[in-house]
């Protein structure tokens, strides 16, 4: 099994979906490309991002669900349910699918 790595994902809500903000102190090639596809996965499509991958992985996306057309941002506490493949999705769903991604990368629990 992998140490754990030092993982840092929040999910905000603003108007109509979720900002995602992600920092991971280890970062390698192809970590970025596994978030993106989780974002896909999920019916997210990225509006903006701001990415940083050189020793550390940092990464800021603002989204749409292409379903729907809305715009996907940031939560703390307050939960958006976006219908996401006939399920109610909320940021807390966001968080876990990039956290699982992200361990799953690193080979964390395995």
């Amino acid at each position: 099994m992998s140490p754990p790595i030092s993982l840092q994902v929040t999910v905000e809500t603003l108007e109509k979906g979720f900002l995602i903000h992600v920092f991971s102190e280890k970062s390698c090639p192809g970590l970025l490309v596994s978030v993106l596809e989780v974002f896909e996965d999920l019916g997210l499509n990225v509006l903006e991002a701001k990415a940083a991958c050189t020793d550390t992985f940092r990464l800021q996306a603002i989204g749409r669900d292409v379903r729907r057309g809305d715009i996907i941002c940031k939560i703390m506490q307050d939960r958006l349910h976006i219908d996401i493949n006939g399920e109610s999705m909320d940021a807390e769903a966001v968080k876990e699918a990039v956290e699982r991604a992200i361990n799953g990368f690193f080979g964390v629990g395995e």
